[in-house]
């Protein structure tokens, strides 16, 4: 009977695929297992990583302790109170799966799955959704997900309204979108219109500001792990797996080699002008669609963020630079 590969051999191999993007075949001759074994173990591996690490570094279930700590490091180091988290859709670039038509073949012009994460202060995935149709957009696998009915119900577990500082007007926790998702008291979005008055551009400014943290993290991953740069062979399910688990080693690498990681994130100089991180100098993923929603904003979200952008102008909530920045 042939002796069983050993758990740190499979572990090695997946880790340089997933790093290097090298294909089944360069693996083989690298690592002397046969690319039918590889194909078999590497999303077997691919899914250990994801349980064995997914409750430590991104739970299902975030407690209200949890997003007041989120909100707070939102606040001081992106000077966004309140906000809890930026969301983003990117496409992941895969080989046309059999029999399936039109599903995977997006906007771009090639054949994708869709990957939509909330990103925390610090750039890790909080909220995770992958394998969503290519040809769908931001807007409709936000509507179909499941993070939209737990904002819209309350059992996100989001902390009750309370003052900004130096306020008195209770204020709901949101997160940051772009125009793909709706205006709402939960999600903030930037003004879209072509001409904006002071105190929208700085609103803008502000909030575009903190959103930063998600075009980062997807940075960042790409960054680290280049198989998701080039176009995946692997079947879709796979795919999946193969995200989530870099996500979770991603997440992993913050908490615990944090410091070894500033390199690639954007940082700012003694003006607050953005200093480019090593993650924009290399091929990024392709942004996702925004698509066409209806009912976009409601009046609690308009009346929300007028008053976000009243607060961000006052003087108890301004920061001293905003001026130089629009």
């Amino acid at each position: 009977v042939r002796e069983p590969l050993e758990p740190g051999l499979k572990l090695a191999v997946t880790l340089r695929h997933l790093a290097t993007g090298m294909n089944y075949a360069d693996l083989m001759y690298a690592f002397r297992v046969a690319r039918n074994s590889i194909s078999l173990f590497v999303p077997e591996v691919c899914e250990a990583i994801y349980s064995a690490y997914k409750e430590e570094v991104m739970p299902d279930n975030i407690t209200e302790e949890d997003w007041l700590r989120i909100s707070a490091e939102f606040e001081r180091v992106w000077n966004l109170p309140h906000a809890c988290g930026a969301l983003d859709g990117k496409h992941i670039r895969i080989k046309k799966p059999a029999d399936s038509g039109s599903l995977f073949y997006n906007y771009k012009n090639f054949f994708s799955i869709v990957m939509m994460a909330v990103v925390d202060a610090d750039y890790k995935f909080i909220w995770l959704s992958v394998g969503s149709y290519g040809s769908s957009s931001d807007s409709q696998i936000f509507r179909d997900s499941e993070l939209r009915p737990m904002l819209e119900e309350g059992t996100l577990g989001l902390p009750p309204p309370s003052p900004l500082s130096n306020a008195d007007r209770d204020t709901p926790y949101f997160l940051i979108g772009d125009d793909a998702f709706p205006l709402r008291s939960w999600m903030m979005k930037p003004y879209s219109r072509r001409y904006l008055d002071h105190d929208e551009r700085i609103f803008n400014y502000r909030l575009s500001r903190a959103r930063r943290v998600v075009e980062n993290a997807f940075g960042i991953l790409t960054m680290r792990f280049q198989s998701l740069l080039g176009t995946m062979q692997q079947v879709p399910e796979t795919v999946d797996s193969i995200v989530l688990a870099c996500t979770t080693i991603h997440n992993l690498l913050r908490v615990r080699r944090r410091a070894e990681l500033r390199q690639y994130v954007d940082e700012e100089d003694n003006n607050h002008n953005r200093v480019d991180g090593q993650w924009r100098q290399g091929p990024q993923l392709a942004d996702g669609e925004a698509g066409y929603q209806r009912n976009v904003a409601n009046a609690a979200g308009i009346a929300q963020r007028d008053y976000l952008k009243n607060y961000l102008n006052s003087e108890a909530g301004s920061v001293d630079w905003q001026e130089n920045m629009i």
